[in-house]
């Protein structure tokens, strides 16, 4: 096998993040269900848009946030994903090569209508309690096509990296299974982030199916999405009933910290301090960042845990999914 050329190559929703300030009130108003993501359309994007105060505009995406995690540590990444030809695409394509992120998916031409969207928009209303509830409009990042992918690219990777949210749709769906199938072949490893539990209900027995054949290396899970996935309400049954269909299971337990299964040992974290939670928004995109970084490294699993637990923990400090601070000395100031 050739030495990676990657370290991490994601696959997952290309999409910029307009988030801004709200009250709970507002919140209730619109009938948003706090704290979840809601898959919305054109219409009621619009409307949202239109409810919320002064925003920021910020490319995010869960894949692309962990990405830029890696990234910021001195990983070598590439995505991808679809954009449109349109303003929010440039944005996106130029935030995430300005990280130093290979990203070179073909745009896609829109003309805003069902058949053509624009670029994918999560809208994303954050309460003082630093809650965020997002709305999330796909647009083009659903038509992303097996066509798409470039077989060497993906080899290339030590890592492929697969968005749940982005099962949903069919085109990326089988672009993702295109893609296992060739990082399987290259004896590379896949990863999988849940994503959602809504995204469990509505594809379980396909992530269930893709463990059972063994194609899954890493599972990426919070103890919310475990339970749906095992159907365990136990978090300690729910990890048991993974054990030795999973080789490397990293469960996360917001204050309480996270576990990592890994060959039938337990290693557990606790959860970064950190003086005020203002934004959860990509809390698990940049465990994920952190554990991967360690882990293709070759580190120990409570090490992973613990860069997992740095980066998420400077994540939820700001608004944004993005790190602000310097990731990489951060972890060195920490871990030494």
């Amino acid at each position: 096998m050739t030495a990676p050329r990657y370290d991490v190559i994601a696959i997952g929703n290309a999409i910029v993040d307009v988030m801004a300030p709200s009250s709970d009130e507002l919140v209730e108003e619109l009938g948003l269900a706090k704290g979840g993501m809601t898959l919305v359309d054109t219409a009621r994007a619009g409307e949202l848009y239109d409810a919320m105060g002064s925003a920021r505009e910020i490319s995010g995406g869960s894949a692309a946030n962990t990405l830029a995690g890696l990234a910021a540590m001195g990983a070598q990444c590439a995505f991808i994903g679809q954009v449109a030809d349109d303003q929010l695409g440039s944005i996106f394509a130029h935030d995430i090569r300005a990280m130093g992120i290979d990203f070179d998916t073909p745009v896609r031409a829109t003309d805003n209508t069902e058949a053509n969207p624009p670029t994918a928009r999560c809208l994303i209303f954050v309460t003082p309690d630093g809650e965020r509830t997002m709305n999330t409009f796909l647009g083009a990042s659903q038509f992303l096509p097996p066509a798409a992918l470039d077989d060497e690219t993906i080899a290339s990777a030590a890592v492929l990296y697969l968005e749940g949210y982005l099962w949903d749709p069919e085109e990326p769906r089988s672009a993702m299974r295109r893609a296992i199938e060739v990082a399987r072949g290259a004896g590379r490893k896949v990863a999988f982030t849940a994503s959602e539990s809504f995204v469990i209900d509505r594809h379980g027995d396909d992530f269930r199916a893709l463990i059972a054949d063994g194609l899954i290396d890493i599972l990426f899970v919070n103890e919310h999405e475990l339970a749906s996935l095992t159907g365990e309400a136990d978090f300690d049954a729910g990890l048991a009933a993974l054990d030795g269909k999973v080789p490397v299971v990293v469960a996360t337990r917001s204050a309480k910290g996270a576990v990592c299964m890994a060959d039938g040992k337990r290693s557990e974290v606790a959860a970064e301090p950190i003086d005020k939670v203002v934004d959860t928004t990509g809390a698990g995109d940049l465990f994920a960042a952190g554990f991967l970084y360690g882990h293709t490294r070759g580190e120990d699993a409570e090490r992973c845990l613990r860069r997992g637990a740095i980066a998420a923990a400077e994540i939820i400090s700001h608004y944004g999914a993005r790190p602000e601070a310097d990731l990489k000395a951060l972890m060195d100031e920490k871990l030494g």
